[in-house]
Formats: structure tokens, C-alpha cells, sequence
């Protein structure tokens, strides 16, 4: 758990290892994951959600009664039930998207997964994305996840940033090189 912890930190990671840690011991990894990407869905898709889990305005009896009524209501587990009611009860519901954030960070690392965010100018085709995949799963030694972006400015190459390392090889970053090369020579 050592190296769990060293994933995330605050108190949205103090949160995710909580409700990982209780998921995991109770076999309900994937349901739980799932719980949590429909609020990330529901975050996304309602402000008034925003402005409940965000807003000090709301009590924290409120709170943990609206979030209990929409948790009902979208069928979520009753772990994650008591997890969002516990949250809720400590006045930690502002954080609950850097929570689930957290915790698919865990669940990656748990099943042996590197997120690769690669940006390229022009969408990747599936071999192309196969690949890159392959090339990265190499380097990470384990299995990468690709999250791909589209970013015209970038003129043309890619961006991808595996970890801590970040290799820029776009046709813009080239370019400013370039230019900088050349302020030096003039």
C-alpha cells in the first residue's frame, strides 16, 4: 500500500485509498469504478450536482441527503452509497472528482497500467494507435493505456508523455528550435 499511496496524495487521496482499499477487500473493484465514472457522468452532465457537491452554502445534513437521494436514484452500490454519505458527513464532497480521479489512478496501477497521453495533429488511425501502443508498452514494461488528443497547432508529429517522461517530436516544437537556433546565430 506503500506504493499505492505514492500515487496520489491530499485529500482526495487519502478519500480514493479509503474507498479503493474497501472495494478492493470486498472484491468489487470493477463495480465500484463503474459507480464512480456514472457520477464523473453525472458531474459532467449537471450543474446543479456541481453546485450541490461544491457550494459551502449547503449544510452538510443537506448535502448527505441530496447525495444520498441521487445515488438511489442512479442505483449506485451501497458501498459507494456509504462512501458518498461519509464524504458528505466530513464536508469532502467539493473533492469527490479528484477522488474518482484518484482512484482510477490506483486501479491503473493496481492492474499493472500506464496511462500514455499522446497528442497528435491529425487523429491516429488504429495501427497507427497499435503501433505506438506496442512501442510504449515496451519502453513502460507493462501494459499502456492510450488517451490520444488532436492538437493542429502541433503542424504535424506527436507529443506523448508516458509517466514522468514527456517526448516532444511535433513539427512546432522543431520549429521553435529552429528559431531559437537562429536568434543565437544572428
Amino acid at each position: 500500500m506503500a506504493q499505492e499511496t505514492s500515487l496520489v496524495s491530499g485529500i482526495a487521496g487519502r478519500y480514493a485509498t479509503a474507498l479503493f482499499d474497501m472495494a478492493r477487500d470486498a472484491g468489487q473493484l470493477d463495480a465500484v469504478a463503474q459507480d464512480l465514472d456514472n457520477i464523473s457522468a453525472m458531474l459532467a452532465e449537471s450543474a446543479d450536482l456541481v453546485r450541490l457537491v461544491r457550494s459551502p452554502a449547503f449544510s452538510r445534513e443537506d448535502q448527505a441527503k441530496a447525495i444520498a437521494a441521487v445515488a438511489a436514484k442512479a442505483g449506485l452500490s451501497e458501498l459507494v452509497r456509504r462512501f458518498l454519505g461519509v464524504t458528505a458527513a466530513n464536508r469532502r464532497l467539493f473533492a469527490i472528482a479528484d477522488v474518482i480521479a484518484a482512484f482510477r489512478a490506483l486501479r491503473r496501477h493496481h492492474r499493472g497500467e500506464a496511462i500514455a497521453e499522446v497528442v497528435s495533429a491529425v487523429p491516429l488511425d488504429d495501427a497507427q494507435l497499435a503501433q505506438l501502443k506496442s512501442s510504449l508498452s515496451s519502453e513502460a514494461a507493462g501494459n499502456v493505456v492510450i488517451s490520444a488528443k488532436v492538437d493542429p497547432d502541433l503542424i504535424g508529429g506527436l507529443v506523448v508523455k508516458l509517466g514522468s517522461r514527456m517526448i516532444d517530436a511535433s513539427v512546432r516544437n522543431k520549429l521553435n528550435n529552429l528559431k531559437t537556433a537562429m536568434k543565437g546565430v544572428a
